[in-house]
C-alpha cells in the first residue's frame, strides 16, 4: 500500500482547516491501495490556526503537525514539510482550497504510471488584475530567457513528489529559497496537469504586491546571473557612447572652433552616468546581500512544537557539541 503525506503550509488559516480536511478526505476516499496522512505546518500564525490544527490531530490519527517559533515564510514551511514528511510520495497543497482536491486521484494515477513530479498548471488568471497578470507574464518571459534552467510557466507549489524528489530537495539548504525554481532544477520526470484556481474558501490572501515583488527578485537572483551580465553590457555600451560623443565634440571643436558642450549637456551626461552606476550598484548589492545571508549558515526555520511536544534545543545543542 502506498503511503502518501499531504503537506499543508498554514498561515492564518483557522477558518478553513476543517473544510480542507473534509474536502481532501472525500477526494481521496476512493483511491485504492493508498493510505493518506496529513502534515500541517503552522508558519507562526497570529490567529487560532495552531489550535485548529491541534484539534484535527486529536480527532484524527493520520494528522501530524509542526509549528514554527515565528513566521518564516511559505518557502521555509514547505522545506520543513519535506524534511519531516515520510512515505512513498508527498503532495504539497495550500489550505485555502484554491488547489482543487479533486485533482489528487489524477495526480496519483500519473505518479503510478512512472512520473516523479506531477504538478498542477493553472490555465487562466482571470481572477487577477491586469497589472498582476502583466507582471507575471513579464517575470516568466524574463526567467525563460535568462535562466539556464527554464522555469515551468504557471506551475506553482501544488504538486505530487516521489520520495526520490523529496530526498533530492532535502539536499538544497539555502536560506534564500525560490522553491518553484528548485523543483525545476532537481529535474526528474515531470507531468503537468491543467487546473483552474478555485476561490478561497475563507479568509484573504497574504500575498501583497510587495511580497510578490520580493518573491520575483528572489527568483531572478537565485537562478540567474543575467542582471550582473546586463550591468557589464550596459557599462560597455555607455562607455562606447561616451567615446563617440567625445569624438564628436573634439571634431566639432577642431573644425568649427566651437567650445566644449555647455552646462545642460554636461548635467544630462552626469545624471545618466550616475543613474547607470546606481543601478549597477543596486544589482550587485542584491547578490552581495544574498551571499552575506548564506554565509551565516542559519537554519531555514526553527520548530517550536511538533505533535504536541516542545522542541528541545538544549538537547540538540549538546548533541552538536559532542
Amino acid at each position: 500500500m502506498d503511503k502518501i503525506t499531504i503537506i499543508v503550509p498554514c498561515y492564518n488559516e483557522a477558518e478553513v482547516l476543517g473544510d480542507f480536511y473534509t474536502a481532501v478526505t472525500a477526494a481521496t476516499a476512493g483511491i485504492a491501495n493508498a493510505a493518506f496522512y496529513y502534515l500541517f505546518i503552522d508558519d507562526g500564525s497570529r490567529d487560532d490556526t495552531l489550535a485548529a490544527i491541534r484539534t484535527l490531530a486529536e480527532d484524527h490519527q493520520n494528522v501530524r503537525y509542526i509549528s514554527f517559533t515565528r513566521n518564516f515564510g511559505k518557502e521555509a514551511a514547505m522545506m520543513a514539510g519535506l524534511d519531516y514528511a515520510d512515505g512513498d510520495a508527498v503532495i504539497l497543497m495550500d489550505a485555502d482550497l484554491q488547489h482543487p482536491p479533486a485533482l489528487i486521484p489524477e495526480m496519483i494515477a500519473h505518479w503510478r504510471a512512472g512520473y516523479e513530479d506531477v504538478c498542477g498548471k493553472r490555465t487562466d488568471r482571470a481572477d487577477e488584475t491586469w497589472f498582476k497578470r502583466t507582471m507575471a507574464n513579464l517575470f516568466y518571459r524574463s526567467m525563460q530567457a535568462a535562466s539556464r534552467t527554464p522555469l515551468q510557466r504557471d506551475v506553482g507549489d501544488f504538486r505530487l513528489l516521489d520520495h526520490r524528489c523529496v530526498a533530492a530537495m532535502r539536499l538544497l539548504r539555502e536560506n534564500q529559497r525560490f522553491t518553484k525554481g528548485l523543483f525545476t532544477w532537481v529535474g526528474f520526470k515531470k507531468k503537468e496537469i491543467p487546473f483552474h484556481v478555485q476561490p478561497r474558501a475563507a479568509g484573504r490572501t497574504t500575498w501583497s504586491y510587495p511580497a510578490l515583488l520580493s518573491l520575483a527578485v528572489e527568483g531572478i537572483t537565485s537562478f540567474t546571473t543575467a542582471p550582473l551580465r546586463l550591468t557589464t553590457v550596459l557599462g560597455l555600451a555607455v562607455s562606447a557612447l561616451a567615446l563617440c560623443y567625445m569624438l564628436v565634440v573634439l571634431v566639432d571643436a577642431l573644425v568649427y572652433g566651437d567650445p566644449v558642450a555647455g552646462y545642460p549637456t554636461l548635467m544630462t551626461v552626469l545624471l545618466f552616468l550616475g543613474g547607470v552606476q546606481l543601478l549597477s550598484l543596486g544589482i550587485i548589492g542584491e547578490y552581495l546581500g544574498r551571499v552575506f545571508t548564506e554565509s551565516k549558515q542559519r537554519p531555514c526555520y526553527l520548530v517550536d512544537e511538533r505533535d504536541g511536544e516542545k522542541f528541545d534545543y538544549a538537547a540538540l545543542h549538546r548533541e552538536v557539541r559532542n
